[in-house]
């Protein structure tokens, strides 16, 4: 199901993937350089509403136009702002989530916008080759029971770059930004896979 929302920021679209009998919504944009067609946010969707859990893929409305490029994070922000009553308004708990940009978007707004908690995948902790650029802060800051997930790989941060504090961590071995794993790996990208939502399902069950 395919529902249009319309924000500040301009249209967004919304693809539901519905459990049965639903106790969380769980809420996942792309990042800044792809769509919902990404690998791991496909996987999710196709896994967690059998546990319990309806998916909500969202494209922001920069993505719905049909631009190239990103706008600014307040931009981003207001459009994730946007579409949150419609996750809402489903009288259920909302997780708040996304991959590299719309990880950071789901961070930044958690707290305002009273997210149960947040599944931050592929979060860009720095630019790549620019480790003292750090987004740490907004990871953070999020107020509620984050769970990250982090190729192993990750030029924009890998697992042991992360800061030790109170959020959950699921490394991918081999994994980069994209959770794609090179041929040489000791582990398949199907596993790969696995790892990512056999993870998200034992967390998401463990908060509702």
């Amino acid at each position: 199901m395919i529902e249009i929302v319309e924000t500040d920021a301009g249209t967004a679209r919304i693809t539901w993937h519905r459990a049965t009998d639903p106790r969380a919504v769980l809420a996942l944009s792309h990042g800044a350089g792809g769509g919902i067609e990404a690998r791991d946010l496909r996987a999710i969707a196709g896994v967690l509403p059998a546990h319990g859990v309806s998916v909500a893929l969202v494209e922001q409305p920069w993505r719905v136009a049909g631009k190239k490029v990103a706008p600014a994070p307040k931009t981003l922000d207001t459009g994730w702002r946007g579409i949150w009553p419609a996750l809402a308004g489903m009288e259920l708990p909302v997780i708040s989530g996304g991959r590299s940009a719309g990880a950071r978007v789901a961070c930044r707004t958690a707290r305002e916008l009273g997210a149960r908690a947040v599944l931050a995948l592929s979060f860009p902790l720095h630019p790549p080759g620019r480790p003292e650029k750090s987004r740490a802060d907004e990871l953070l800051g999020t107020g509620v029971p984050t769970l990250v997930v982090q190729g192993g790989n990750d030029p924009f941060g890998g697992p042991a770059e992360f800061p030790e504090v109170d959020f959950r961590m699921i490394e991918v071995p081999y994994g980069d930004h994209g959770f794609a794993i090179p041929k040489r790996a000791g582990i398949g990208q199907e596993r790969a896979l696995e790892v990512i939502t056999d993870g998200v399902v034992e967390w998401t069950a463990s908060l509702v």
